[in-house]
């Protein structure tokens, strides 16, 4: 029996259309991740990490079984995070409040957020993560690397690999990035702050 297993997503292939295409959702989540998965449950045999929990492995393996288990759980919070579109998609409650206090704005916030997305160099993910006191931070975070690393709780990323958004927006990152916020489920993003 295989440890990991691939999650199931909570919408369907083609709820996050136009955003995100239901081919790019097959082919990252049904291909991509199914392979960090597969990977990691050939690797984990004799490793030491047979009963560790996807962070425990996060925050103290390396190579191979590292790179495989932080893509399995980056893409686990990165699919976990969306919703069907809307327009004027903001956050609210707690979780606003804080943005407010750490950023001033949600605008600024953003602005922050997409400018530390598009100006990561090669290939990793963007992140908004607390810290122990419950303050917000953007982190750029290369590979298969996540914030739990640095002790954080990490709270919304943004996948800044070629394959999460190059069938849909070719080598166009920042424009990727500009339409996520209108799938993002805040409720999910509160909840994981809380």
């Amino acid at each position: 029996m295989e440890k990991f297993v691939l999650m199931t997503l909570p919408y369907e292939a083609d709820a996050l259309e136009p955003v995100i295409s239901r081919a790019t959702i097959c082919f990252h989540h049904g291909k991509h991740l199914a392979a960090y998965v597969n990977n990691l449950n050939a690797l984990l045999p004799d490793s030491g990490f047979e009963e560790a929990t996807l962070e425990e492995i996060v925050c103290k393996a390396t190579g191979g079984i590292l790179n495989n288990a932080g893509q399995i759980l980056n893409h686990e919070l990165y699919f976990g995070q969306f919703t069907a579109p809307k327009e004027g998609n903001v956050p609210l409650g707690r979780l606003l409040v804080a943005i407010n206090r750490d950023f001033g704005s949600f605008e600024t916030f953003k602005e922050a957020f997409h400018k530390a997305g598009a100006t990561l160099f090669g290939s990793g993910w963007v992140w908004l993560s607390a810290d122990k006191d419950g303050r917000l931070l953007i982190t750029q975070e290369t590979n298969a690397a996540n914030p739990v690393q640095h002790g954080l709780k990490p709270l919304l990323t943004f996948d800044v690999w070629e394959h999460a958004y190059y069938l849909d927006y070719q080598n166009r990152r920042p424009d990727h990035l500009a339409a996520l916020w209108k799938i993002i489920d805040w409720e999910v993003i509160n909840w994981r702050y809380a």
